[in-house]
């Protein structure tokens, strides 16, 4: 048998069979320190797929990095057909800072394609487009929801190819959401280069959540299991498809004040259920928080403190005739009782 030619990347070669940490210089900081984008790949003896899976593009979006390590100790990665690529940390001098953008204040995730004579975050854009994206075939991008918020997992895809779809199915998080192309994003710009990209949400900026990574490093291998890079042995199959949702809307506070919030995401809401009520401090006023159609709870504010017009409840209408909230639980009853989770890695 041929042996797979190295994989090359970042001026560096990963020979068949191995797996290698490459940095890929950035930039150089204001006191003289090197930034790297560290890239972990593991180049299989056999040919398959080439699968990059990346986190933290905004840098206080760490749940994705825990997902990113968990992956990369899973033994169903032994003997792996073709190439993983996961960039645990994109966006490092967010992630150093605790913060979603970078030192120049931009969005990386609104900074694609990017330039080689650019911005701070157009070059680190434009690096990730050059060594990852264009060498891949599909790609992962993990996400939280921002600072004071929380997602429930779910998995947003505008695919260009039939197939992708059917792996956001494949990748059972409790919801899937066609999205459409945000300017600038990384998933715009992988699309344009002919590589889709599923976009998994889940937890809470600077906040890890057991439930959402179980899910997140469990999706990724089912994904990895249908492009047959890896074995079927030991990775379930979701017990039920995800819901999918025909349209999301935010409910919005009617004022400002005290946030008292009764519903959390994941849970379903009739037309005219109470979500919450905004109290001003002295408890003179009262406004509620009235969901305005069925759906789920796919995304909550968690800020007790709100103004009027900022985002409460993100909720979505869910096309399937199932009780959205049951699937939900079973979903997430999967994943606590997987026996590919060792009790030494709850959080």
């Amino acid at each position: 048998m041929v042996e797979r030619k190295a994989f090359a990347i970042g001026g560096k070669r990963v020979p068949a069979g191995t797996r290698r940490t490459v940095d890929i210089p950035v930039s150089v900081m204001s006191d003289h320190t090197p930034v790297s984008m560290s890239v972990h790949v593991i180049h299989g003896r056999k040919d398959g797929p080439v699968l990059f899976v990346s986190a933290a593009v905004h840098g206080d979006e760490i749940i994705g990095v825990e997902i990113a390590r968990r992956l990369l100790k899973s033994p169903n990665l032994d003997g792996m057909r073709g190439t993983l690529m996961v960039i645990p940390i994109v966006n490092a001098f967010g992630f150093l800072n605790q913060s979603r953008y970078l030192p120049d204040r931009r969005d990386l995730n609104r900074s694609f394609p990017g330039s080689s004579h650019g911005s701070l975050a157009s070059r680190l854009a434009d690096i990730f487009m050059t060594e990852i994206v264009k060498r891949s075939d599909l790609g992962i991008d993990l996400h939280s929801a921002a600072i004071h918020r929380t997602n429930l997992p779910q998995i947003r895809v505008s695919p260009s190819k039939p197939e992708t779809l059917a792996l956001a199915e494949d990748f059972g998080a409790p919801v899937i959401i066609t999205a459409k192309l945000r300017d600038g994003s990384m998933r715009q710009f992988a699309q344009e280069a002919g590589v889709d990209v599923l976009l998994f949400e889940g937890g809470e900026a600077l906040r890890l959540d057991e439930m959402v990574v179980r899910s997140g490093v469990t999706g990724i291998l089912r994904v990895m299991k249908t492009l047959k890079m890896v074995p079927a042995k030991g990775i379930t199959k979701p017990r039920l498809p995800s819901l999918r949702a025909a349209s999301t809307n935010w409910i919005r506070s009617p004022a400002g004040g005290l946030l008292r919030l009764f519903k959390s995401a994941g849970e379903a809401v009739q037309a005219n259920d109470l979500l919450g009520i905004v109290s001003d401090p002295f408890g003179e006023v009262e406004s509620e928080v009235i969901a305005p159609s069925d759906g789920l709870i796919i995304g909550r504010t968690n800020l007790p403190v709100v103004n009027e017009g900022d985002g409460l409840f993100h909720i979505a209408e869910i096309r399937k005739t199932e009780d959205p909230g049951a699937t939900v639980d079973k979903l997430s009853s999967q994943l606590l009782a997987d026996p590919m989770f060792d009790e030494d890695e709850i959080i």
